[in-house]
């Protein structure tokens, strides 16, 4: 008896324990998971908090690009636009030279361009020729070009460019200082208080504003070659035939070029006689009248007698008149 009763009071000791553990068990693993969740929490906040200083960081170094992008873009030197002068002539041999040439007004007023100088006549048999200038926008000049080459037969064809980029740029800068100069010289003369001062600032004045003047018209010139293109269309009904040139002379050459010569001395010599000639004439006239009027009134010269007699003709000889001298001795 004494036996099952200590092993009872040993088996209900032992439980209170049993469950002791159990709850601080329970209470640990309670704090471990507030404190999981607390570490969850800091860590949420901090990435939250870490967000915004990432995008501050961001945005400063977007910014630093950007200012460094202009930079450079401030260092390098601008780039120019070019400006180049374009003109052509075509030779096209058409049909009808009317009608082509109300064709090629059309494409032109259509290009935005202006038709310029006109010069229409007729040939020998008849066949009518025209000869246009035609204005056109830099940015049509190509297509205009080809537009006008397709109306008919195309006989000759020249294009040239020029570019005038440092010409234009040169212009504009001396346009800058040149303003620059007259109103620092209207300064001076708002500040001169002397009247000998204003007059030397008053033609200095001119003499700038005409320089200026000078720049503005050749910047107006560059500026309308280069904004129109110039091309100059031949349009003929005749059959137009190229003549092939031989650089190496040859003898026919040779004798032609001397004929040239020959006949060019000779026509010379004909235009300075003709100019000589009235003065030849004035020469011989005054001479003739001098011969035939002038000379018959001139008192003749007494002649002297030749040694001999009275019967020889000739005139008596005066005695020669002695002195007074020679009667006394």
């Amino acid at each position: 008896m004494q036996t099952r009763g200590s092993g009872t009071t040993r088996h209900r000791s032992a439980r209170p324990v049993q469950i002791l553990s159990a709850l601080c068990l329970a209470a640990a693993l309670a704090l471990t998971g507030c404190t999981g969740a607390a570490d969850g929490g800091s860590s949420s906040s901090d990435a939250k908090g870490g967000a915004p200083g990432a995008n501050e960081a961001g945005a400063g170094a977007a910014d630093s690009d950007a200012g460094s992008a202009k930079q450079e873009q401030a260092a390098a030197p601008p780039k120019l636009t070019a400006h180049i002068i374009h003109t052509a002539s075509l030779t096209v041999q058409v049909k009808d030279v009317p009608k082509s040439l109300d064709e090629a007004r059309t494409v032109v007023e259509n290009a935005g361009g202006m038709v310029g100088n006109e010069t229409t006549d007729r040939d020998s048999e008849g066949r009518e020729r025209s000869r246009v200038v035609l204005r056109v926008p830099s940015d049509k000049y190509k297509e205009v070009l080809t537009e006008l080459e397709g109306s008919g037969k195309l006989i000759d064809r020249r294009a040239k460019a020029e570019d005038v980029t440092e010409q234009v740029v040169d212009v504009e800068s001396r346009i800058k200082s040149q303003r620059a100069s007259v109103v620092r010289i209207r300064e001076l003369m708002d500040q001169a208080t002397k009247l000998s001062d204003v007059v030397t600032l008053e033609g200095e004045l001119s003499t700038r504003q005409a320089d200026l003047e000078s720049l503005l018209a050749q910047q107006t010139s560059l500026k309308d070659r280069t904004s129109l293109a110039t091309i100059t269309l031949s349009l003929s009904e005749t059959p137009v035939k190229k003549v092939a040139k031989d650089d190496d002379p040859g003898f026919a050459d040779a004798l032609g070029g001397g004929w040239d010569a020959f006949v060019t001395m000779f026509r010379w010599i004909a235009l300075a006689l003709g100019a000589v000639l009235p003065f030849l004439v004035g020469a011989v006239l005054l001479l003739f009248l001098w011969v035939r009027f002038l000379r018959g009134r001139t008192p003749a010269r007494p002649v002297a007698a030749a040694p001999g007699g009275a019967g020889t003709g000739s005139l008596p000889v005066a005695p020669p008149v002695r002195a007074e001298g020679d009667d006394k001795d």
